[in-house]
């Protein structure tokens, strides 16, 4: 199993964010994360990558992480793609990528290189020399999962990559999700789009106060009018 967890809790401050949350996740799977706005689904993200004190136990490939400092956490194989596309904008593209690799790491050395990147994604590759701050939303938010796909991860958690995308540039997004997997990478996708994370995903999980409400298959969840209608629509 690359990741387990049970019993999460999480806090700010005096606010129980995270309730118990129990979920796993296996290598080469994309498990969707639904639910509401406010529900802590970007907590449980940053529970996992220590961001967030969490309390309970979160096992990366059978050792327990809780507790431990981002960059460690980090250091040992999770990459995360926060929801604010945090590049750096007076880099250029290249320079943001090469910024992706672990101390040490050679490009090429791992799963991806920069000319993978290139390849999957020709805007950058024709923008590799400008400085990051010029490039559109969509090219951005390529840009902060491409880096952090770089430093080679064994499980890569991505908030809401399609907000505020074009749907060439969302189904660009659907298409990087699906290579990660093919590539034996584990996949954590907090996703607000039903419709993308249901047809990428091969398990679910919805979320509702801080807990997991629902746990199956897409198919599964098509199959509940009684969840969607109480957790996920609007």
């Amino acid at each position: 199993m690359m990741l387990e967890i049970q019993d999460m809790h999480a806090f700010y401050g005096k606010s129980h964010i995270l309730q118990g949350v129990t979920m796993n996740i296996q290598e080469g799977e994309i498990v969707a994360l639904l639910g509401r706005n406010g529900v802590g689904r970007s907590t449980t993200c940053k529970a996992i990558m220590g961001e967030v004190t969490p309390r309970g136990s979160v096992r990366f490939k059978g050792q327990e992480i809780a507790g431990r400092k981002a960059f460690e956490i980090a250091n040992l194989g999770i990459g995360y793609v926060p929801e604010n596309r945090d590049i750096f904008p007076g880099l250029t593209t290249r320079q943001n990528l090469t910024l992706g690799l672990k101390p040490g790491q050679k490009d090429g050395a791992g799963r991806w290189s920069m000319q993978d990147m290139f390849n999957l994604f020709s805007n950058l590759d024709e923008r590799a020399d400008v400085e990051a701050s010029v490039l559109s939303g969509g090219e951005q938010q390529m840009l902060t999962m491409c880096r952090t796909l770089m430093g080679d991860p064994d499980l890569v958690m991505i908030d809401e990559p399609t907000e505020g995308l074009s749907p060439q540039m969302v189904q660009r997004v659907a298409d990087l999700l699906q290579e990660i997997a093919r590539r034996g990478i584990a996949t954590l996708l907090v996703e607000q789009k039903l419709a993308i994370a249901m047809d990428i995903a091969h398990r679910v999980y919805v979320m509702g106060h801080g807990q997991v409400v629902f746990e199956g298959t897409p198919e599964e969840l098509r199959q509940r009018d009684d969840v969607r209608k109480e957790w996920l629509e609007v």
